[in-house]
């Protein structure tokens, strides 16, 4: 609850160029959220509270130093993740999407250009039903993946 009480705060507090001149942040070109701030490589939340526009949060006051240490040190890697979970959840939503796209059961694999031919064989001797299948197939790559669905996507279009 407090990690995501302090990443609103932190998204909500504007930091100006001139505020992080004299600090590990170096000069800003332009203004940006403390939790952006946050994202950057080498930056911890300790660096951020000493901002005057930042401080620290009142819930850690009273609190024992390693807790203290664990809730930040907890802070700053999501923060420093936040940009991969958030196209990570974007392509897991779209897969899910895409996984009850059907596969003819006279698909042409030997067709698929930039399939490995591991991948090839394999798909001929399964002959998945959809794409949520062959994605469960020992090997399959996203790459493949991508791939199959543009072929049975052209395949759909074409009517055959």
């Amino acid at each position: 609850e407090w990690l995501a009480q302090e990443t609103a705060r932190l998204d909500a507090v504007v930091v100006r160029p001139g505020d992080a001149a004299q600090t590990p942040l170096g000069p800003l070109a332009r203004e940006a959220s403390a939790y952006a701030l946050l994202r950057r490589p080498g930056v911890t939340y300790d660096d951020l509270s000493a901002l005057p526009r930042v401080g620290r949060s009142a819930a850690l006051e009273g609190l024992a130093a390693e807790r203290v240490e664990q809730w930040t040190d907890s802070l700053t890697i999501d923060a420093h993740y936040a940009g991969y979970v958030e196209r990570q959840s974007v392509e897991i939503e779209r897969q899910k999407r895409e996984a009850d796209t059907c596969l003819p059961r006279d698909f042409d694999y030997a067709r698929v250009t930039g399939l490995s031919n591991e991948l090839r064989e394999k798909l001929a001797r399964i002959r998945p039903n959809d794409i949520g299948q062959a994605a469960r197939i020992s090997g399959m790559t996203p790459a493949a993946i991508s791939l199959l669905l543009i072929h049975a996507k052209k395949r759909a279009r074409q009517g055959a």
